[in-house]
């Protein structure tokens, strides 16, 4: 059997390609930069393939599932999303208020860095979330879809760690005066982001609750 036969290729491009617009790897670099700028260059790479895993094992746990763990929980993904949007707002708020002198901690600090905020909420975020699991519909429990599916998934996170992993190169070029400015502005948009997604969540909830009636 062809890889057409096995794989969705409309399904894959929409997937891939919507995926690479939430997760936006060029956006994610300054982010990166900001969180992980006073590591040394192997704990930045160690954190880039971090993150990526933590991202990749969220968004696949969702695809299979999301659905039946929200409901299980009774948890709204206008929920999801807004306690996402509050999590990346308090770290953008520690990157603009924070003390540029403080040296990372540990590994553990290095860990903690590259599972939150970086593989969740940043990468794997609700928009992220949401997009597989729309996609996992879509496939309609097909072969072909589920392909579709896998295969974007893989892909992005390729770029994504790509993106990340490079960037230590960056950060050697920038210095530690131009990560403290990377920081600074990083911050300002993260908390961006942060608002926009709060903002989204609360729009959202209002119109799930004017199309139930509850107000």
């Amino acid at each position: 059997m062809s890889f057409s036969g096995l794989v969705d290729m409309a399904l894959l491009a929409t997937t891939f390609t919507t995926l690479f617009v939430i997760m936006d790897p060029a956006g994610t670099i300054p982010v990166f930069l900001a969180l992980t700028g006073t590591y040394s260059k192997e704990d930045q790479r160690r954190a880039a393939v971090q993150a990526t895993i933590t991202s990749f094992g969220v968004i696949v746990l969702f695809a299979v599932l999301g659905k039946y763990i929200l409901q299980f929980l009774q948890i709204s993904m206008e929920s999801l999303q807004l306690s996402g949007g509050v999590l990346l707002f308090l770290v953008a708020m520690e990157l603009l208020m924070g003390h540029d002198s403080a040296e990372p901690d540990t590994g553990d600090r290095n860990v903690n860095v590259a599972l939150v905020p970086l593989g969740t909420p940043l990468l794997a975020g609700p928009g992220a979330i949401v997009a597989v699991m729309v996609s996992v519909n879509q496939g309609g429990n097909t072969v072909p879809g589920w392909g579709a599916v896998v295969v974007a998934v893989v892909l992005m996170h390729v770029v994504m760690w790509a993106t990340m992993r490079f960037s230590v190169e960056l950060s050697r070029f920038l210095g530690k005066g131009g990560v403290m400015i990377l920081t600074k502005i990083s911050g300002l948009l993260l908390a961006a982001i942060a608002t926009q997604m709060i903002m989204d969540a609360v729009f959202a909830f209002i119109r799930s609750s004017r199309l139930a009636g509850m107000i």
